[in-house]
């Protein structure tokens, strides 16, 4: 099968709101589309080029722009990003918070089955662009709208409040010990964020003490037992990644481009209470997140002892707690060893989202694959600055939709 290597991309500044800058969608593209480019060392000539043999093609990570900006059709729409895309296949996909990982699997894909050389990666969300509850009933599009979401003020909070009640009772930890691992795990990301340029909450004073006191006027609680400071942060962003043939790489003279190692690809029970009911028979709490992982290990050849250093989607505290036992860092049950022996802190053994995760760094649902797959880029070829893991040679990924939905992971490392 054909390698799919990394040629590098870019991420907006998640810290901006677009509209209060006054810029829309096509500013937010171009803006990334031209960054993503310049850091894959490409240029639009080099896309027109491409595009004369049928090289190249792009692929649109989004999940809900017909409600945040009342656009779809969102492929075409990197026609007015510049004339170069004329002509370039593109369309857009869709898997809720793991729209930007669905976009990059296709494109993965049809570089492995020799069908383009070049494809061009997209996630973006705008969704600022509206009241924090309005947001929140849009998010519920993400779940099983009408049973779970509709009518329901801030369905994803209750969702994930659920996920921390279901590990109490699944495993009978102590309550204490658990959601202290959670405020640690909280306390983490906002400081990790702080050695990223482009994390949303860079700025911000998160401490263990504050994240550890819930229900307070500085920390309410939004969720079941879940407060602010458990809680991703609504962005506005964009992240692009290029991946590329070997033939183009080669053709190229590039050298020690990181590559796609392996992925898993699985899809639980729409609704979370069937998820719970699909788990009973498992030592995991979310046993189709695991196999995802499980699958990525397979394809890449690795195992947990090979990977240096992993991005999840902490969309919650309590969805990051599910993903220290679902990578294999802990037995079920156990994950809060991993919170509590340091080993998941910027400078454990095995570090969990340098950059700051969607807690820290930010989530602009349809971005969040992307921003994710190319911080994997950037630790493996050294080029995450101040969140810079030392030595890493494989990193790992876990994305996912809906209430733990659909699961996407990746492995990204060194080609030898």
């Amino acid at each position: 099968m054909n390698k799919v290597y990394i040629l590098g991309g870019a991420q907006t500044d998640f810290e901006r709101n677009w509209e209060k800058e006054g810029k829309n969608m096509t500013a937010l593209l171009r803006e990334a589309v031209f960054d993503g480019l310049k850091g894959a060392g490409l240029t639009f000539d080099d896309v027109r080029e491409l595009n004369k043999n049928n090289r190249v093609a792009c692929f649109v990570g989004n999940f809900i722009a017909e409600k945040y900006t009342e656009q779809g059709h969102l492929g075409a729409l990197l026609t007015e990003v510049n004339p170069a895309f004329y002509g370039v296949p593109s369309a857009r996909y869709e898997a809720a918070c793991a729209s930007g990982s669905a976009a990059i699997d296709a494109a993965q894909t049809k570089i492995q089955a020799g069908e383009y050389d070049v494809a061009v990666v997209v996630g973006w969300e705008l969704m600022k662009t509206v009241d924090s509850r309005t947001g929140g009933d849009f998010l519920g599009r993400a779940a099983f709208y009408e049973k779970e979401g509709k009518g329901i003020n801030m369905p994803f909070p209750r969702l994930f409040g659920k996920l921390a009640d279901e590990t109490l009772k699944k495993y009978g930890t102590n309550e204490k010990r658990y959601m202290d691992a959670l405020a640690q795990i909280a306390a983490i990301n906002y400081a990790n964020a702080k050695r990223n340029p482009l994390a949303q909450t860079r700025k911000w004073f998160m401490s263990y003490k504050q994240a550890s006191t819930r229900g307070t006027d500085t920390n309410p609680i939004v969720g079941g037992r879940l407060a602010v400071s458990d809680c991703s942060q609504v962005t506005d962003g964009a992240a692009v990644v290029v991946l590329a043939s070997e033939n183009f790489v080669r053709g190229r003279g590039l050298r020690d481009k990181p590559v796609i190692k392996g992925y898993g690809h699985r899809v639980a029970p729409m609704l979370f209470d069937r998820k719970m009911e699909d788990n009973r028979g498992s030592s995991y709490i979310l046993p189709w997140t695991r196999q995802a992982v499980l699958d990525a290990y397979r394809r890449s050849g690795l195992t947990v002892e090979d990977i240096d250093v992993f991005e999840t989607h902490d969309c919650f505290t309590s969805s990051e707690y599910a993903a220290v036992s679902a990578f294999g860092l802990t037995e079920p049950g156990r994950e809060y060893e991993a919170v509590e022996s340091g080993m998941i802190a910027f400078d454990g053994k095995k570090p969990i989202n340098p950059g700051g995760g969607l807690i820290g760094c930010g989530h602009p649902v349809g971005a969040s694959g992307v921003r994710m797959f190319l911080d994997l880029y950037k630790q493996v070829s050294g080029e995450a600055g101040g969140y810079q893991i030392s030595g890493v040679r494989n990193a790992m990924m876990l994305n996912f939709g809906g209430s733990a939905t659909t699961n996407y992971v990746f492995v990204v490392g060194e080609y030898r």
